[in-house]
């Protein structure tokens, strides 16, 4: 059964709200809340249609199965994080220590609030409903946002990050939340994890901690989890880490999950992705299956499908065409 990545519509909210049920705890881009959700399909809608800043532009995609129409996954690409308001995360960091009187050096490991991702375009709420996971959904989803970024460079920004969701036990509990963040917010998770959507983060910008928390002086059950990954995620930081994504020690403010970053143009996908001249030919059906994407943003789609380059052209079966919606001489992103 074919896939296609597109862009959601107010007519998804139904199903994203599903998604948003089944994704449980830790995953803030995707709140189980319908005002939230359907504001942020219209913000997707006029995203895509160039209505808003490029800054401001919040783009969410959809996984669907091409025959049914049934939705099966979710996942979104921000203009920029951090712009508005800060967006804050903890840096670990050492600091160094030295005493000639005692005769001592050593150094302290501490979380560090900072604003380094202000401007920086974000990708994330991936998410697969559980009963598709496999068959290359995840890796199709995934991908489908390095097309996105690659048909518009200019609409996002030179470097791009991605949030992962911290660890989280088999209670639902986030033993860095309860260990750290807690602390300073007085409140349950669930009601700051609501709070960062409902009030825009401000709560976090007059609460986060302004001085440097030291790893120390922290409980082993929530120092240990610092920058691990929710079970739920693991794939996800490995299909990031195989596009050039990497750690450099930023963490999530309430779950302490790791902040990855990397150079647009050092994007595996963006790098592979080339621009063609479509070729509309049934013969192509052979062909080796390639990462195809139709490059008009405002009609964007993409998928999995046979493509056979030559000469700077890519012949594609009618039915590829269709579901991209491309004619003959349409142009058509390839990943190599």
């Amino acid at each position: 059964m074919g896939r296609i990545v597109r862009p959601g519509t107010e007519a998804d909210l139904d199903a994203l709200l599903e998604l948003a049920r089944l994704s449980g705890p830790g995953l803030t881009s995707l709140p189980e809340c319908a005002d939230t959700l359907g504001n942020r399909l219209a913000l997707s809608a006029a995203s895509f249609a160039g209505a808003v800043p490029a800054a401001e532009a919040w783009y969410t995609l959809m996984l669907e199965e091409s025959e049914t129409g049934q939705v099966i996954g979710v996942a979104s690409v921000r203009g920029a994080i951090g712009v508005a308001r800060p967006h804050f995360s903890f840096r670990v960091v050492k600091l160094a220590q030295h005493s000639n009187a005692a005769g001592v050096n050593f150094e302290h490991e501490a979380l560090v609030l900072v604003n380094e991702c202000a401007g920086a375009s974000e990708v994330g709420s991936l998410f697969v409903h559980p009963e598709h996971r496999g068959g290359g959904n995840g890796t199709l989803l995934a991908a489908s946002r390095y097309m996105l970024i690659a048909a518009a460079r200019d609409r996002f920004a030179d470097k791009i990050v991605s949030e992962l969701r911290g660890w989280f036990d088999w209670e639902g509990e986030s033993p860095f939340w309860e260990g750290v963040s807690a602390k300073f917010f007085r409140l349950p998770f669930e009601e700051a994890d609501r709070m960062i959507t409902a009030s825009n983060g401000q709560f976090l910008v007059d609460l986060a901690p302004r001085h440097p928390i030291y790893l120390e002086l922290i409980e082993p059950f929530a120092r240990d989890v610092i920058g691990e990954v929710h079970p739920d995620g693991r794939a996800a930081r490995k299909m990031l880490e195989s596009e050039g994504f990497s750690w450099t020690g930023l963490v999530d403010v309430f779950d302490g999950g790791p902040t990855v970053t990397c150079a647009r143009d050092k994007i595996d996908t963006i790098r592979r992705t080339t621009p063609c001249t479509v070729a509309v030919n049934d013969n192509a059906a052979a062909a080796p299956s390639r990462l195809v994407a139709n490059d008009a943003i405002e009609r964007f789609r993409v998928t999995h499908a046979p493509v056979d380059i030559c000469d700077g052209n890519a012949h594609i079966p009618a039915s590829t065409a269709r579901m991209l919606g491309l004619d003959a001489g349409s142009q058509i992103l390839v990943r190599a």
